[in-house]
């Protein structure tokens, strides 16, 4: 799981930090020390769980905790105890006293784990198959056959993503991370947070955007340096 830090105290990120390394499951991606930082962050990576302090300058973590895309899972850590029953109403994972106990963060994190693992199941029971060619995607209680070289882009849209073909779209309820993960990256790429793109239908592009068809799409600032590298490669004169 990709994780993320975000506490205004820099010892209290170091702690969290060295627990976070003991569980090979996790990945920390960054640490933050105010909310605003880690907003700007999770608009373009994905994130799977946030490490979350309550009581910080600016934004603090409980409204932070309202903004965040709804399949990224917190865990509170936080000196206040006080702040535990408003934890509830963000469906917190948990939510921890400092100083943290080793123990406690181990089963709170194990608990985001399973909860997390459930999500991504859900997400691919909507995707029912795929194949070198097509993809079978539930929508309106009904499964389409989709090939794979008729979709243009991808769009995700909160709990929903938008599969765009030519003269046809298909909204299915799922992630755009959970297809992104089922997709051929020969075929697709990630280029923003909220676009997965064909390769193949784009016509031209430039620093900022791809152009497929009638639509210009923008390359997101922190996937523009693999996109580059993947779609230049021994392809440009």
């Amino acid at each position: 799981m990709k994780c993320i830090i975000v506490d205004d105290e820099p010892i209290a990120r170091e702690g969290i930090r060295l627990l976070v390394d003991e569980i090979p499951q996790l990945e920390l991606l960054k640490s933050f020390n105010n909310a605003e930082s880690a907003a700007e962050f999770i608009k373009d990576i994905t994130v799977d769980l946030i490490f979350l302090d309550i009581n910080m300058p600016g934004i603090n973590g409980i409204e932070f905790a309202h903004s965040i895309p709804k399949h990224t899972l917190i865990i509170f850590t936080t000196a206040y105890s006080q702040y535990a029953l408003d934890s509830y109403e963000v469906d917190a994972i948990d939510y921890l006293v400092k100083p943290i106990d080793s123990i406690k963060f181990r089963k709170a994190v194990n608990k985001a784990i399973v909860y997390h693992s459930l999500l991504i199941n859900e997400e691919k029971k909507r995707v029912d198959s795929i194949e070198d060619e097509y993809i079978f995607v539930k929508s309106d209680r009904k499964y389409f056959k989709v090939n794979l070289d008729d979709i243009l882009f991808i769009e995700g849209l909160k709990d929903y993503v938008i599969i765009q073909m030519n003269n046809q779209r298909i909204i299915t309820r799922m992630s755009l991370k959970a297809i992104n993960e089922l997709l051929p990256t020969s075929i697709f790429f990630r280029i923003n947070k909220s676009y997965i793109v064909n390769k193949n239908h784009i016509e031209s592009f430039d620093n900022n955007d791809v152009f497929i068809k009638n639509y210009e799409i923008a390359i997101g600032y922190t996937f523009r340096e693999d996109f580059f590298k993947d779609f230049t490669n021994n392809k440009s004169l």
